[in-house]
Parts: C-alpha cells; sequence; structure tokens
C-alpha cells in the first residue's frame, strides 16, 4: 500500500512542475508582448461595439430633441390661436356680462372644448416610435 501511495504522489508531483512551467512560460508570453496581437483585437472589437452605441445614442437624443422642439411649437401655435379668444372671454367675464348669457355660456364652453379637442387631436396623431 505504501508503495501505490508512493507512486501516485510521485506521478502527481511530477505533473505540478510542469503546470507551474506551463503558467510561467504564458505568463513571461503575456508580459513580454507576445500576446499582443489577441488584446489588439480584443480592443478593436470592443472600439467598434463602443463607438456604435455612441451613435445610436446620439441618434436617440437627436430624435428626442426633434419631438421636444415639435411639441413646444404646437403648444406655441395653439396658445396663439386661443389667445384672442380667450381675451375675448376674460373681456366678458370682467366687463361684468353674466355667466347665465346665452354668448358668455357659448365663449366658456367652446373655451374648455377648444383645448380639449386639441389634446384629442394631438393624442391621436402623436408618432408612436419610429416604425
Amino acid at each position: 500500500m505504501k508503495t501505490a501511495e508512493l507512486t501516485g504522489n510521485s506521478a502527481s508531483s511530477t505533473a505540478a512542475p510542469q503546470e507551474a512551467a506551463g503558467l510561467r512560460s504564458e505568463l513571461l508570453e503575456a508580459l513580454a508582448g507576445k500576446q499582443a496581437d489577441r488584446d489588439r483585437a480584443v480592443a478593436d472589437k470592443t472600439r467598434r461595439v463602443v463607438l456604435t452605441s455612441l451613435g445610436v445614442l446620439k441618434d436617440q437624443e437627436k430624435g428626442r430633441r426633434h419631438a421636444r422642439s415639435l411639441a413646444l411649437a404646437i403648444l406655441l401655435l395653439a396658445f396663439l390661436a386661443l389667445g384672442p379668444f380667450l381675451w375675448h372671454v376674460a373681456e366678458d367675464l370682467i366687463g361684468g356680462e353674466h355667466l347665465g348669457d346665452v354668448a358668455t355660456q357659448f365663449s366658456l364652453m367652446a373655451c374648455i372644448l377648444c383645448p380639449a379637442v386639441l389634446a384629442a387631436v394631438l393624442v391621436v396623431g402623436w408618432p408612436r416610435g419610429k416604425r
């Protein structure tokens, strides 16, 4: 039994120095720069992926800026279109018109319905995303 244990130990003891020598040679190759081609290929692939991702992010930001400016333009146009009408309604109410008058009630209803209709049109017509 002792001889089998000794034989097993001697076989594993000879494998350990060979494994350590292999690790040492790989370490020396890495330190000497002999694996630079593999590292350069990985760096090039990483650089391409990062640049592609940067391009996608820039395109998304450009789309967001475009949507933001379009929404601001629509809001400004709606304000300019409804401004005189709102001024007329406010002038009627401040000028002493009664809420029971037909003209005042019609103006108030239109003042409420116009922005609601505009909002509904914007919700229906708003792009759902790039197709």
